[in-house]
């Protein structure tokens, strides 16, 4: 008789997957195991549930309504189904509208296509200015980067920048000015390559979205303050934002979600180390912040300004700092002791209820502004400085 793997080691087959070292048996294994163990063709699988279907589809997500399913239980399933692309698999998304749970489906066939193609890469170019620490304008450059173009109807598209992965130095040191406790220590995180919004979502963007077919909760289709389509959308919380992104997915077939804190800084960052992207300090003309309280002249605009108004960052990236604050995935917690070094999402231990924000506002002081700086909210809060930006991992 053949021996099949404890639960404990199937979960060590979908490490593998995880992390590229699976190889064809481990896939055949798994199928294999499912129609066996328990003699059932369900098993539990630490936080998920993997079910084999009908014919040759393993179903890996979870029974649980997913408003339920804490934000780590939501990442392990999505960085497998991530990982599982590399596999000889096709993955999609299965959502029923009418119910809350949400299931991955992995089809073993690979003759049998179920997920989106992976999107096709197209080059755009964009201009990047730099300042000294008078705010002198230093270096005009251009540069060219790549993105995937989301049509989300209408004529209204979503452009998904592709960000390199890499090693940075998150955090703060004690030397710069402004700096707060809560920004340090500072520490080596890895990043690993994914996409981020060119810009933040804009209220065009949003109402396209929200009248998708709703997954938890509602969604106002025109909750900003200030109007205007090409504006960033605001006053949507921590929920919204999360709720918008599950939208999308459905939509669209791919996974998108809040980025992390790290993932934020890294592509706020774009390998600089400076305060700001451009500089050591932030300028009127090259931000939409409260300028009322520097020594640089400029005008307080006291309100939101269109997408792409400024320069882009290095990875072409734009209103990266201020316009409006961007909900991160993560909890809030005191500082960087014990964070993690993956660039994951930091959904342990810390406040649950209160979420980070990134990035400072239209009616942010320039310290808030900072790319190491960072705040926290509680994750029901709606405001007309609060926005956000989607990320999108393909492999």
């Amino acid at each position: 008789m053949p021996q099949f793997p404890t639960s404990d080691e199937l979960v060590k087959i979908l490490d593998r997957i995880l992390d590229g070292s699976r190889n064809e048996n481990d896939i055949n294994l798994l199928r294999q195991c499912l129609r066996t163990v328990n003699g059932q063709s369900q098993v539990q699988l630490a936080n998920y549930i993997v079910n084999l279907a009908e014919g040759n589809d393993i179903h890996i997500g979870d029974r649980i309504t997913y408003q339920g399913i804490d934000e780590e239980t939501k990442t392990i399933l999505r960085q497998l189904q991530q990982a599982l692309q590399k596999s000889p698999v096709s993955i999609s998304s299965n959502f029923s509208p009418q119910s809350t749970s949400k299931k991955f489906l992995v089809n073993t066939n690979p003759q049998k296509q179920i997920s989106p193609p992976l999107p096709e890469l197209n080059s755009f170019e964009f201009e990047v200015v730099t300042v000294d620490h008078k705010g002198k304008e230093t270096k005009r450059y251009r540069k060219q980067a790549e993105c995937f173009i989301e049509n989300l109807g209408n004529g209204v598209v979503l452009e998904m920048v592709s960000i390199p992965g890499g090693k940075f130095l998150m955090g703060a040191s004690q030397y710069e000015e402004g700096s707060q406790e809560d920004e340090r220590p500072q520490h080596l995180v890895t990043i690993q390559p994914f996409f981020l919004g060119k810009y933040p979502i804009t209220q065009l963007q949003w109402k396209l979205i929200a009248n998708q077919p709703k997954i938890d909760r509602d969604l106002n289709p025109d909750p900003s303050y200030f109007k205007g389509g090409n504006l960033p959308v605001e006053r949507v919380s921590w929920y919204d934002a999360r709720e918008f992104c599950e939208r999308l997915s459905q939509k669209t077939g791919r996974q998108y979600r809040l980025p992390s804190e790290a993932e934020w800084e890294y592509a706020c960052r774009a390998r600089t180390s400076t305060p700001f992207h451009f500089g050591k300090i932030i300028i009127n003309n090259l931000a939409n912040y409260c300028s009322q309280n520097t020594n640089i002249n400029g005008s307080d605009r006291q309100y939101t300004t269109e997408i792409g108004s400024f320069s882009a960052n290095d990875f072409g990236l734009y209103d990266m700092h201020a316009n409006v604050w961007e909900w991160c995935a993560d909890y809030q917690h005191d500082d960087y002791q014990g964070a993690p070094l993956n660039g994951s999402a930091w959904v342990d231990d810390g406040n649950e209820e209160y979420r980070i924000l990134r990035g400072g506002s239209w009616g942010s002081h320039s310290n808030l502004c900072r790319s190491t700086f960072r705040f926290s909210e509680a994750a029901t809060t709606r405001d007309k400085e609060f926005g956000f930006r989607v990320a999108c991992s393909l492999i």
